[in-house]
């Protein structure tokens, strides 16, 4: 098979951090190519390299056989890389069209052709089998569905590689058929694809070869028929993982936290349940079936229709983020750079944020010496990578911002936490550092609820389980004793109920 793209020698230094050290990497023709390693391994900046987002310290990278110099992006566009980055690149006040073609727009003498735009965006949204308008703006679509947005906008430039980085954590198993079902069709055109994934288990459907980089070294290239998972999670780590979901069992307290009647329009619907003290609860669900709805309403950043909230047997007034934090609540949201970080502000700044009264004079002057005091023991108790206490966070590993995220809040002593989506975009060894850390505040008596929509993860680790479905809790089960075929039964109950209500009218 014909090389397409080769990179040698690759090595990239950031301040305080040794991104890449002598890194290669080979694409081919038809190729579906997944690249593996920890949060930090270094898969991201060495994409970014052979994109134009990053420029190399030194190396060499070859396409078609010839050294190129990959100075931009849009000299990486013309060269036919596009790359699809974890982190959304989208226009959020433009539609899907303009967002598809920006910078390659249908015009004619400066006067874009909008007719056409849209008719060519609508050729490959259907050819991805999405139901998306493409004059609809781009913020007004869930996070899903933006990703398929940048899907089709890489597809659109007819690229020779493509690069998907975490394509898959943010789409519904019916649009990640349809993703494979393209990639597949991509590959059969000759396209070289390398695939970032911390999903392991869907490798196996698209994957020709995997590479595994480590703390931004080269590990190993491997057909990956002539591999296997257990396998490539040691080359990852460097060590045996043992146990993938370390499950603490304990009696659990007494109820801590107690919600009635919650509604909230026809995301959250008439939703009663309750929380002990050393329990971790888990929310299962569907995307849209109204988890992450609840959790910001419980939080008080969104406004209840009704419903009542207690803890410890009091009644709260919780009208706003602000006092939900004051009443001992704390929220660790799904989109963590957005909502959880204050990304150019350095680790110090973040893990004070929350609590920066008491590290604040009576003049309202940061006490340096008290900020770093208690930043330090938090990096230290919750083992935080990081060259300093200085270091900007955006240049942290996703499984270290979501460390960041969660020690902002220890210095508050909250009584429950509510983590939504703690371990997306994180590799198998950090996720098993957040399953400690939510194991160590379940010892200590806080109550933890947990959405998340890994079902391994919610048996793994939960001690019940609150299915909800189109806004509702459907059922409420012990984790020791289901699976995840029950838990999927109910969760998608109503949408079932729903389809045989549809047929029946049909017939």
């Amino acid at each position: 098979m014909d090389v397409l793209m080769k990179a040698e020698s690759i090595c990239k230094t950031f301040p305080g951090v040794k991104a890449l050290n002598n890194v290669n990497f080979e694409l081919r023709k038809g190729e579906v190519h997944a690249l593996l390693g920890e949060n930090g391994a270094g898969k991201s900046t060495l994409m970014k390299i052979l994109s134009g987002v990053y420029q190399k310290d030194s190396g060499t990278i070859f396409l078609n056989g010839k050294e190129v110099n990959v100075a931009s992006t849009r000299i990486a566009q013309d060269m036919g890389i596009s790359i699809i980055h974890q982190e959304l690149n989208l226009c959020p006040h433009l539609t899907v069209a303009q967002n598809i073609f920006i910078g390659r727009e249908f015009s004619k003498r400066g006067i874009i052709n909008e007719k056409k735009q849209k008719e060519e965006a609508k050729k490959i949204l259907d050819r991805l089998h999405v139901d998306i308008d493409p004059n609809e703006k781009v913020n007004k679509l869930p996070v899903s569905k933006q990703q398929m947005v940048e899907i089709a906008k890489a597809l659109s430039t007819k690229a020779r590689v493509i690069i998907m980085d975490e394509p898959s954590s943010a789409l519904t198993e019916k649009e990640i058929e349809d993703l494979f079902s393209i990639i597949k069709e991509l590959k059969n055109q000759g396209t070289g694809i390398v695939y970032i994934s911390h999903r392991l288990e869907e490798l196996e459907e698209i994957v020709d070869r995997v590479t595994v980089l480590r703390d931004g070294e080269y590990i190993q290239t491997l057909n990956f028929k002539d591999t296997d998972l257990e396998a490539l999670i040691g080359l990852m780590v460097g060590r045996k993982l043992d146990e993938k979901y370390p499950k603490l069992v304990m009696k659990r307290g007494e109820k801590i936290l107690e919600i009635k009647g919650f509604n909230k329009g026809k995301r959250v619907k008439n939703v009663f349940f309750h929380l002990y003290k050393g329990e971790i609860l888990g929310f299962a669900g569907l995307m849209g079936a109204g988890r992450t709805d609840l959790a910001r309403a419980i939080f008080g950043a969104d406004k209840i229709d009704s419903g009542e909230i207690y803890l410890n047997g009091k009644k709260l007034n919780i009208k706003s983020p602000a006092d939900a934090i004051a009443n001992g609540l704390a929220y660790i949201p799904e989109d963590r750079k957005h909502e959880g970080l204050s990304l150019s502000m350095n680790v110090a700044f973040n893990l004070t944020l929350s609590n920066i009264d008491s590290i604040a004079s009576p003049a309202g002057i940061i006490e340096r010496s008290k900020e770093k005091q208690i930043s330090n023991k938090i990096v230290s108790d919750l083992k935080i990578k990081t060259p300093s206490l200085e270091q900007i966070v955006k240049n942290l590993s996703g499984g270290n911002q979501q460390k960041v995220v969660v020690g902002k809040w220890l210095t508050r002593n909250p009584k429950v936490f509510i983590f939504d989506e703690p371990t997306r975009g994180i590799d198998v060894g950090a996720k098993i550092e957040i399953y400690n850390i939510l194991n160590q505040l379940k010892k200590s008596g806080i109550g933890v609820i947990m959405i998340s929509s890994e079902l391994s993860e919610i048996l793994g680790i939960c001690d019940r389980v609150l299915v909800m479905c189109e806004g509702e809790i459907k059922a409420e089960l012990n984790c020791e004793n289901t699976n995840q075929e029950e838990i999927m039964h109910y969760a998608t109950l109503y949408t079932s109920s729903e389809k045989e209500e549809a047929n029946g009218k049909s017939k």
